[in-house]
């Protein structure tokens, strides 16, 4: 079966783009989801025009990424989280820890687009990668320390 994606999904094609996939997953996933519709002529002239106000609509939000990116140039983000022995820590940083605390400073980015694959658990600096767009990665210095001890 062919169909046209009207998203972009991973692993399989990008907005605007006439791929070939299995009849089930595309009646079954794809359509009802609205992530494609079927490739017959009258739908690709419609989705010509689609590609057309994508590539306008990328360019915006690509300028707009980059705009944001230089924002990101020299933003850190701290956090104090308790801590055991070899700077181990009680539980993780999580990428929603760091939107909430992005959030804080004023900037409303999707946890998803941190690109942390896995939660920080030990005290220290990282740099982490932020994708604010498909072209445009900035990156994020994340700073983690001991919390003082209360006693």
């Amino acid at each position: 079966m062919e169909v046209i994606l009207k998203e972009d999904v991973v692993k399989l094609g990008s907005r605007g783009d006439v791929v070939k996939v299995a009849e089930g997953y595309g009646r079954n996933f794809l359509l009802p989801r609205k992530l494609a519709i079927e490739a017959s002529a009258g739908n690709k002239k419609v989705i010509d025009q689609m590609r057309a106000a994508a590539v306008r609509r990328s360019a915006k939000e690509k300028t707009q990424a980059e705009e944001l990116s230089k924002q990101f140039d020299g933003l850190s983000v701290s956090f104090q989280r308790k801590s055991g022995e070899n700077d181990q820590l009680f539980g993780s940083v999580t990428s929603g820890d760091i939107a909430d605390a992005l959030e804080k400073k004023a900037f409303n980015i999707d946890r998803r687009k941190i690109q942390l694959h896995e939660p920080l658990k030990t005290v220290g600096e990282f740099t982490i990668p932020v994708k604010l767009h498909k072209d445009v990665t900035a990156h994020l210095k994340v700073v983690i320390e001991k919390e003082a001890a209360t006693e």
